[in-house]
């Protein structure tokens, strides 16, 4: 069984790590970058997913400065996106320290180059991130979800599923699907929305948004008809705020038959670290 991954996320805005509720309410400032990922490194966390949240909204630039500061400190593997438009954008950031590059609205807008950044630099590289927000959905009878783009404020009208499956034609190598009707509401993330989604791809997905206790993360991991069937579960406030660890998640998911990295199977570990939640 392949291990499931555990990704913290910070959402970076003019140089400090912010969360927000879904986008745009009860913003708090969480802290600075650096001493947040070397806290996640100690944690063992998988991968570190770092995002401009206001790059593309405001038009500026690449966080260069602070992909280089924490790719210089940390060893886990790093994501950097927000206001990525360009091959020149990804091998900028490569070489400041990043190890993928996350797209999202210039997939949207030119959807060539992912398939440029993927023939180039290996799929490896290229994360095609997913900002979707629930619709009725009025011919199925049931619903789906749309595609936003432009930090959440545009509603493309692109189909959540059909847009998944695009973005693994053209070459992307895994998804992250944030489901902004469940983001910073620590409700539990979206199970329907990331289970489709995994069943549509064949690609890795990261179910991001609305993690608020241990059981969450089974419930996003777990395979089967009531499960998220995800790769990975990535969460921001739960962590920032001290509610809960990374080692505690994943005590939690292997106490639940759930492979994680590393392998904890101490007995004296696990009842140090704690499953509470």
């Amino acid at each position: 069984m392949l291990a499931k991954r555990i990704i913290p996320c910070l959402d970076v805005q003019h140089g400090r790590v912010v969360k927000n509720v879904r986008f745009f309410e009860d913003h708090r400032d969480a802290g600075d970058p650096l001493v947040l990922a070397q806290r996640y490194e100690a944690q063992q966390a998988d991968e570190l997913v770092f995002y401009d949240i206001t790059a593309t909204h405001e038009g500026r630039h690449l966080m260069l400065d602070v992909a280089a500061r924490v790719a210089e400190q940390v060893m886990m593997p790093l994501t950097v996106g927000g206001g990525v438009t360009s091959l020149a954008d990804f091998r900028r950031l490569l070489l400041a320290g990043a190890d993928k590059i996350s797209l999202n609205s210039a997939a949207v807008r030119g959807p060539e180059l992912v398939r440029q950044a993927s023939d180039h630099h290996g799929a490896q590289c290229v994360m095609l991130s997913i900002d979707a927000k629930r619709r009725p959905d009025h011919q199925s009878g049931g619903e789906g979800w749309n595609v936003f783009v432009g930090g959440g404020r545009t509603d493309t009208g692109l189909d959540l599923l059909r847009w998944a499956e695009e973005g693994q034609r053209l070459g992307a190598g895994e998804l992250c699907l944030n489901i902004m009707d469940a983001d910073g509401t620590r409700a539990g993330f979206d199970l329907a929305a990331t289970r489709a989604v995994a069943q549509a791809v064949d690609i890795p997905v990261i179910a991001s948004g609305g993690a608020g206790k241990l059981s969450d993360f089974g419930d996003v991991l777990r395979g089967g008809s009531d499960g998220g069937q995800a790769d990975a579960a990535l969460a921001a406030s739960v962590f920032h705020f001290g509610e809960l660890s990374v080692p505690q998640v994943k005590a939690y998911l292997h106490a639940q038959g759930i492979a994680v990295r590393p392998e904890w199977h101490d007995p004296a570990r696990l009842e140090q670290i704690g499953t509470r939640g």
